[in-house]
């Protein structure tokens, strides 16, 4: 894999990150997607508070995706790849342990495939480069 491949990668996570968040960055938007979700499966109320860090996720959600599909660096893969493991993570804990919405399951494994293909990619990258002595690991940045 080279570094344009792996550029590419970057910024379609980001993508798919910036169309599925969309929702959740006003209160307004996150109100139809709950009716949305309701309409699926029950989904719990939400107060004010709730809603205010459904907004602020979304937000920084959004900034991070016009980040990578602007500037798709391979160095921003490798840590969308980590964060990528941490939300697959409470995803997986919140199914197992609480009453969790149907919809969890499908956004889970999305983030454990976006994780495997980045995290994967950042590696095979990494290893091209250091077998090449004329690049600089830094040039991956």
């Amino acid at each position: 894999m080279n570094i344009m491949q792996y550029q590419k990668i970057v910024r379609a996570s980001a993508l798919y990150d910036f169309i599925f968040t969309l929702p959740f960055l006003t209160p307004w938007t996150f109100l139809v997607l709950h009716k949305t979700l309701n309409a699926i499966s029950p989904v719990p109320h939400f107060d004010p508070i709730h809603i205010l860090f459904v907004n602020l996720f979304g937000s920084i959600v959004i900034v991070w995706s016009i980040l990578r599909i602007r500037s798709p660096l391979p160095l921003y893969g490798f840590y969308d790849s980590i964060g990528r493991l941490l939300f697959s993570t409470w995803f997986f804990y919140n199914i197992v342990f609480y009453q969790a919405h149907p919809v969890l399951v499908l956004f889970a494994v999305l983030e454990v495939l976006w994780f495997i293909i980045q995290a994967y990619g950042y590696h095979k990258i990494r290893k091209n480069f250091s077998s090449t002595p004329s690049v600089a690991i830094n040039d991956l940045s």
